[in-house]
C-alpha cells in the first residue's frame, strides 16, 4: 500500500489488475478523457503497455472503500521532458509527473479526484522529496482542470499540439504544484 487516507487508498498495480484496466480502457466514456476513444484496450494491449516493458513509471490502482475505481501513475521527469517543459537542468530540482483516471463512472463528481490528487501530492513531497509536481491535461478538459486548480496546481505554459488524441494533436496545459503551494 502506498498510502491510505480517509476511505481512499493507492496500491501498486498487480498483474491480476489487467482485467480492470481492460474494462476501464475499453469504456468510451473513460477513453474520451484518457487515451482516446479510437484507442480502446483489450487484455493483450493492457499487458503489453502496463506490464511487459521496463519503465521508471510507478503504476498504481486507486481504491475507494475497498473497491478498485481507477489508475494513477507517477514518475520523476527525465531531462528531455524537463527541457520540453522549460525547466532548467542545472538546478537541483526534483520534479514528478502524475497521470490518472477514475475508471468507474459512478465515482465521478464526488470529490474523490481532489482527495486523490491532494494525497498523491503529499506522498510525493514527503516520500520522494518532490519540489514540483506537474501534469499536462488537454485544454478542453475543464472538469479535470478545475479539480487540479482546487488542489493548488496552476497553469504554467500552453503546450501547443502536445498530445495525439482521437486522431488530432491537441493543446495541453502544463500545470504545476510547487512545494510552496498550500495543500488544503
Amino acid at each position: 500500500m502506498l498510502f491510505e487516507i480517509e476511505r481512499l487508498s493507492v496500491r501498486v498495480l498487480e498483474r491480476n489488475d489487467a482485467a480492470l484496466l481492460a474494462k476501464w480502457l475499453s469504456n468510451p466514456t473513460v477513453l474520451q478523457y484518457y487515451e482516446g476513444r479510437d484507442h480502446p484496450f483489450d487484455i493483450d494491449k493492457v499487458k503489453k503497455v502496463f506490464f511487459d516493458k521496463e519503465t521508471d513509471v510507478n503504476r498504481c490502482i486507486i481504491e475507494f472503500k475497498g473497491v478498485a475505481i481507477g489508475y494513477i501513475q507517477y514518475y520523476q521527469l527525465d531531462k528531455e521532458t524537463q527541457l520540453l517543459y522549460g525547466y532548467p537542468i542545472v538546478a537541483p530540482v526534483t520534479i514528478y509527473g502524475i497521470d490518472q483516471f477514475i475508471g468507474e463512472e459512478n465515482y465521478w463528481d464526488q470529490g474523490i479526484g481532489q482527495l486523490l490528487i491532494r494525497s498523491m501530492v503529499k506522498f510525493l513531497m514527503k516520500h520522494k522529496q518532490a519540489n514540483k509536481i506537474v501534469m499536462d491535461p488537454q485544454t478542453w478538459n475543464l472538469r479535470a482542470l478545475r479539480c487540479y486548480e482546487k488542489c493548488g496546481f496552476r497553469k504554467i505554459k500552453l503546450l501547443s499540439n502536445h498530445e495525439l488524441h482521437e486522431g488530432k494533436y491537441r493543446d495541453c496545459w502544463l500545470i504545476e504544484f510547487t512545494k510552496d503551494a498550500s495543500i488544503s
